[in-house]
């Protein structure tokens, strides 16, 4: 029996965590034994958990990650509370679209020498979101393994300090082909290590819930629903889906609505950018929803509108659920769909959007063709989990 340890942040709900939960209950227990460190003992996907993984006591140092400086100051962490604020300090020094992607890295960095280590030892130790050092500086593991699911050919980094991280580790797994060599293309040197394991999917699981009844104003909607499952962040690029669909109105298209289910830091952004192109009516935010697969099923049509993805699961969710979809041309997206057959890619730009969003609202037959391959197509793919089991 193998002793394994799979350490995240947290179960909020967002797509990494959705892949997490679905290799967790497909996982093979009877081999082996898995510890899972949750940094945070919060967020919606928790009651998913399977029993066979055992849920490690929480840590008060490794909770403050999901905790405000503020709050670290008042439950007397000021080692911690300090080492947060320099990495803040210092990542504003090159300001960028994605600055909190180097402010996580440092903070890491600076709290290493304040935060415990892991007393057990393992055969394996799996760390599933980045910044890895948890895993890499705090775990004693016989083989440690890092899992890459962006595109970090597009992600700021430092480079040297994410470099040195990256090397603790004995294998990375890219959840696709094209997102091992983005990585690739920025860490060269770490080619021998690199392998691809795609995020697991379960069709049964999605399907069973899609088909559940919750209450949303899509199920009323005569119009012709578009569907993004997103978090509101730069990467995910709604800026740019309210700014095609004030495009398509201008053009006449006036029975178009775009409903988004997600939460993030672009929210407020994004309700005055709706409200300045006058789509209060047409652009509609839904907030985070436990079970957005009801809502994706109800869908016209499924759009993507990323500056970048590793693998969008969301992607992949709506093709289980037979929709046809849209995704912009990021750098991994051939992973994502075939083009023109279980569904289309357009240009990363406002127009690119407008344009494909125009091309399957008056082409029905294009969008039943998409659907009927997404039918035919089994996206059922535990398989990948035999290349993870080999590596142990």
């Amino acid at each position: 029996m193998k002793e394994l340890l799979i350490a995240s942040y947290d179960m909020e709900v967002g797509g990494v965590e959705r892949s997490l939960i679905s290799m967790l209950n497909n996982f093979d227990y009877k081999n082996h034994e898995v510890d899972l460190m949750l940094y945070s003992h919060t967020g919606d996907f928790m009651n998913l958990l399977p029993k066979q993984a055992k849920l490690l006591s929480e840590s008060k140092a490794y909770k403050t990650f999901r905790m405000p400086i503020g709050k670290i100051l008042q439950s007397a962490k000021l080692p911690l509370a300090l080492a947060r604020l320099f990495a803040k300090y210092k990542a504003n020094l090159n300001h960028s679209h994605e600055n909190g992607y180097k402010q996580l890295q440092y903070m890491w960095v600076y709290t290493l020498p304040f935060l415990p280590r892991l007393k057990k030892k393992y055969d394996v130790a799996i760390s599933y979101l980045w910044p890895h050092y948890f895993v890499a500086e705090k775990v004693t593991a016989k083989t440690k393994i890092a899992w890459i699911h962006t595109d970090f050919s597009t992600v700021d980094t430092d480079e040297e300090l994410d470099f040195q991280m990256w090397n603790k580790f004995d294998y990375i797994m890219a959840v696709s082909e094209e997102c091992k060599n983005a990585f690739l293309s920025k860490y060269k040197a770490l080619e021998n290590k690199v392998l691809v394991i795609e995020n697991i999917t379960s069709p049964e699981f999605i399907l069973n819930l899609a088909a559940e009844k919750v209450d949303s104003p899509i199920f009323q909607d005569s119009r012709f629903k578009i569907v993004t499952v997103a978090r509101l962040s730069y990467a995910k690029g709604i800026d740019n889906a309210v700014k095609a669909l004030k495009l398509l109105k201008q053009k006449g298209y006036d029975d178009i609505v775009w409903y988004v289910v997600g939460y993030g830091g672009d929210e407020g952004m994004l309700k005055e950018l709706i409200k300045q192109n006058g789509l209060e009516d047409q652009f509609i935010l839904l907030g985070k929803q436990l079970n957005p697969y009801p809502v994706m099923n109800a869908a016209d049509l499924y759009v993507q509108p990323s500056r970048y993805e590793g693998k969008a699961v969301t992607v992949g969710e709506a093709q289980i659920l037979s929709k046809p979809v849209l995704i912009t041309n990021y750098a991994t997206a051939n992973s994502q769909v075939k083009n023109g057959f279980d569904g289309s890619i357009c240009e990363m730009s406002i127009e690119g959007i407008a344009d494909g969003i125009e091309r399957m609202y008056k082409d029905k037959e294009f969008r039943k063709q998409l659907s009927h391959n997404c039918l035919d197509t089994n996206y059922h793919n535990s398989h990948e989990l035999q290349k993870l089991y080999q590596l142990i």
